[in-house]
């Protein structure tokens, strides 16, 4: 086996013996403690860019989280259809987008580069459609390190198709069989990174938000969410460590960016996606409790908080993500990334070029800035943290939950909780108190229609179980029974 991808002196939990079958049967309805007890980084000060105290070396001598931030390019297609009449046209797009972006990032003298591959859902219930696209970036990527030099990592994230079917089957059937397929096949091809952008508890998730219900909200993250993740994540570890790949991460961007993209478009409080946001890294931590290492994922602004309880790197983006979304946190997650993304982009003709290689030299340029910072020191790496942070935190909720205090005060919280559930109820709570204390102390702006909500937010938290057990119980009575089967949840 490989083990080229897994960082000096860590050991991944298990030995890769674990059967298909043994994973598939396990049971995750029983609720388990949180394996994380204590913070990896529990000062403010020491969570920065381009370091985490648990550095993932990569095939080619990445060393992310190592002293410096690489960035990670994120690219899609234009708009048009995928299938096998077009696949020829596909193929063509992604060769020329790896060929560019990478010519462009030599002449940069970027020195090291990772590449992200987010499949459309063709491509993953089609598998060999997207392994076809595998190849063409693995192939590109090998010339780029022959030609200029260029060290690279492919990061491969399928779609998670199985939402498409209604109500979700989360653990068997076509939609999970083909998404196992196509991880697998990119793992033994070269794939060295496997994530993926989960979609267990979304089925509720979505009514919640618009509810602004809490109570739900922690149902969809922390009961069923938590059990899609132990499933899903036992399996790719194993496929990961068969291939000599790794587990990188997951993240919750159907849920806490749903919630983000919601309040930027005044459909619900700001303050209450603050609140999802936290709640949100409960469900995420997941992924790293059953093998995950890192980077993770780059869309997953919950990141920060697991840093800070994994000591593991992760993949943040902010301002060059607003070609796929916008957002108000667009220069204080740079203050926490160990790679820096831009999310998707469509390889479509900008006056400068192509768009991935346009995103590719905008990503170089803000890596290059913060690695000069760390260079200097760390004084100066913490005067640039500073300004990153400070630029955006008093503007908006979302942004507040973001900062280094409020970072550690959350990780706390769901680090000192005996289970999953219990830790949302934290993370919420946690994230209310920061909210209001920075909002009495002039230090954050909340709009005045907002403010009422702080106090029904805590008045929910108030009626919920204490136990798990009764908070399952209460809320299954809650949930509409036609949108989701508790037995996919172990429940």
């Amino acid at each position: 086996m490989n083990t080229s991808a897994i960082p000096a002196g860590e050991t991944i939990p298990g030995d890769g013996s674990a059967s298909v079958q043994s994973v598939a049967k396990a049971n995750f309805g029983v609720s388990v403690p949180l394996k994380f007890r204590e913070l990896a980084i529990p000062r403010a000060d020491d969570l920065l860019f381009g370091t985490a105290p648990r550095p993932l070396v990569t095939r080619h001598g990445l060393r992310i989280g190592g002293g410096m931030v690489y960035p990670e390019l994120n690219f899609t297609l234009p708009t048009m259809d995928v299938s096998a009449a077009t696949m020829p046209l596909v193929a063509r797009h992604y060769r020329e987008i790896i060929s560019d972006a990478l010519r462009r990032a030599g002449e940069l003298e970027v020195p090291g580069v990772v590449i992200e591959f987010e499949t459309v859902p063709p491509m993953t219930a089609t598998p060999a459609f997207g392994l076809e696209i595998v190849n063409i970036l693995l192939e590109g990527m090998e010339a780029a390190r022959q030609s200029h030099g260029l060290r690279s990592a492919l990061r491969m994230t399928p779609n998670d198709n199985r939402e498409f079917a209604r109500p979700p089957v989360m653990r068997s059937g076509e939609y999970w069989e083909r998404m196992v397929e196509l991880f697998e096949g990119s793992a033994e091809a070269g794939a060295e990174l496997l994530s993926i952008e989960s979609v267990g508890g979304k089925e509720l998730h979505d009514e919640a938000l618009m509810n602004c219900d809490l109570g739900q909200v922690i149902f969809s993250q922390c009961v069923l969410g938590v059990r899609d993740m132990a499933f899903l994540w036992e399996r790719l570890c194993v496929i990961a460590r068969a291939h000599g790949a790794v587990g990188a991460g997951d993240t919750a961007c159907g849920f806490g960016n749903t919630a983000m993209v919601l309040a930027e478009q005044k459909m619900i409080p700001r303050v209450f996606a603050a609140v999802v946001r936290a709640i949100s890294a409960v469900r995420t931590l997941v992924c790293y409790e059953h093998g995950a290492v890192g980077p993770g994922k780059d869309c997953g602004y919950e990141n920060p908080i697991l840093k800070a309880i994994t000591g593991r790197p992760m993949a943040m983006e902010g301002k060059t993500a607003a070609c796929a979304h916008l957002s108000p946190l667009g220069n204080i997650a740079a203050a926490y990334a160990d790679t820096w993304s831009n999310e998707s982009v469509q390889n479509i003709k900008l006056l400068g070029g192509m768009a991935p290689t346009c995103y590719l030299e905008q990503l170089a340029y803000d890596c290059r800035l913060m690695n000069r910072a760390l260079g200097e020191g760390r004084e100066s790496a913490l005067t640039l943290r500073r300004w990153l942070v400070d630029s955006d935190a008093g503007l908006d909720p979302q942004a507040w939950i973001l900062t280094p205090e409020s970072v550690i005060a959350i990780a706390t919280a769901i680090v000192d909780a005996p289970d999953h559930y219990r830790a949302g109820l934290a993370a919420a709570r946690c994230a209310l108190r920061r909210l209001k204390e920075a909002h009495a102390g002039g230090r954050l702006k909340i709009v005045p229609r907002e403010l009422g909500f702080l106090d029904s937010m805590e008045r929910q938290l108030d009626e919920l179980p204490d136990a798990e057990g009764d908070f399952i119980e209460q809320q299954m009575a809650l949930a509409d029974p036609a949108k989701y089967l508790p037995e996919e949840y172990g429940l």
